[in-house]
């Protein structure tokens, strides 16, 4: 009896612990299958498998230089804390380029020390002056106490406008610092040089990681006009399928001229808003062209630096309505603080903050990452919008 009780004993526990086995096995099943979905979806949001939109948010605390240096390609728009101007420090794998130098003169001492992240060599590749007005030249003179960009690196190739009708002390020092660089060995072409391919100039110059970077050909390097935002130097880089277009602050002539001398012009992942989105800038027939998915506007948001006119302040409602037929995804660099006057009687800009602050746009291998050294929304969900603007019906 002994022995067949034990015998039955036995099999029950068998039994059970097959059980076991089998429910053991269903919760490790389990478990590794909500593992797996759990990094497909988040592989997905991140962009993991290419080509699918990642958005790496990081406010100023979290600011990831390193992640941004490892990136193929990466458009940065520094924000400028002494007034409306344009910067723009581009970085293709080992190439580095830098489109205008801001409004301040002593302001070439911060973008230095942005460029200086990620530039450890004291070499720019590429410089491009897209005109001679001073909220886009001032950084390359600098003053006495601070050397100015031309002085600070080692510029290899100067691309600049074509011409100006400017005749300011600024432009005239401009040209000094630009000169002692060409003495210094830069090499220096006008936008005009660069698409006739004259003096050695090139229209296209290949960078790192297979990115091309064009000079873009419009009427206005050659055509005599009094509006010097229409002279702005045209740029436009590729990399694979991706189009990225630098207008500086051509105005609608110049955009008109534009699509007209570029008929393959073609649609493009990221535009520069022209003019720090100025309602003369991203016209209608521009934005059809293009059809641009990103839009980065380098501006004080509401600066009143030229106008009294609210909506028309940079970036213009007129701007933002045009350019909400085909994005929401618009950033801002800068915004201003306004008060009334009352001895004036109009507004002053009291003072100058972040609004998305540095942005930067990058790629690799088809995976889109943006990061923000202050506030990471849209433009359309910042306080300043939402006190500011009429939200455009496609933004609703």
């Amino acid at each position: 009896m002994n022995k067949t009780i034990t015998t039955v004993e036995i099999g029950k526990q068998s039994t059970l612990t097959a059980r076991r086995r089998k429910v053991l096995l269903l919760v490790c099943g389990i478990l590794t299958f909500a593992a797996a979905l759990a990094v497909i979806l988040v592989g997905y949001f991140l962009g993991w498998w290419g080509g699918v939109y990642g958005l790496h948010r990081y406010d100023k605390r979290l600011y990831d230089i390193r992640a941004i240096a490892d990136e193929q390609l990466s458009v940065h728009f520094l924000q400028t804390y002494n007034g409306n101007g344009d910067c723009i420090y581009i970085k293709a794998g080992d190439d580095d380029i830098l489109i205008d130098a801001g409004p301040s003169l002593v302001g070439a001492a911060s973008i230095a020390q942005y460029v200086d992240r990620f530039c450890t060599d004291g070499v720019l590749e590429y410089v491009v002056v897209t005109h001679a007005d001073a909220d886009h030249i001032a950084g390359f003179v600098g003053t006495a106490a601070v050397k100015g960009i031309f002085a600070r690196y080692d510029c290899r190739t100067i691309i600049q406008f074509s011409q100006t009708q400017s005749e300011s002390q600024l432009y005239y020092d401009y040209c000094r610092a630009r000169d002692d660089e060409i003495a210094d060995g830069a090499k220096c072409y006008t936008a005009l040089q660069c698409c006739l391919g004259q003096q050695g100039a090139q229209k296209a110059y290949e960078l790192d990681n297979g990115i091309t970077m064009e000079v873009l050909y419009q009427r206005y390097y050659q055509t005599v006009t009094s509006e010097e935002n229409d002279c702005s130097v045209c740029i436009l880089l590729r990399q694979g399928d991706n189009g990225y277009l630098f207008t500086g602050d051509l105005a609608e002539a110049g955009e008109a001229s534009l699509i007209a001398e570029n008929p393959d012009l073609g649609k493009v992942v990221l535009y520069k808003g022209g003019h720090h989105g100025s309602g003369g800038s991203g016209s209608d027939a521009l934005l059809k062209e293009i059809s641009p998915q990103y839009v980065c506007v380098c501006c004080i948001a509401g600066s009143v630096e030229y106008t009294q006119n609210a909506p028309s302040t940079f970036p213009a409602q007129e701007f933002l309505d045009r350019v909400a037929r085909y994005t929401d995804n618009v950033f801002v660099t800068g915004c201003a603080d306004v008060a009334f006057d009352g001895d004036y009687g109009r507004y002053s800009d009291v003072g100058y903050r972040a609004l998305n602050g540095d942005v930067v746009f990058a790629c690799t291998d088809g995976r889109i990452s943006m990061y923000f050294s202050a506030d990471d929304s849209k433009l359309k969900d910042t306080e300043w919008f939402k006190n500011n603007r009429n939200l455009p019906a496609q933004w609703s």
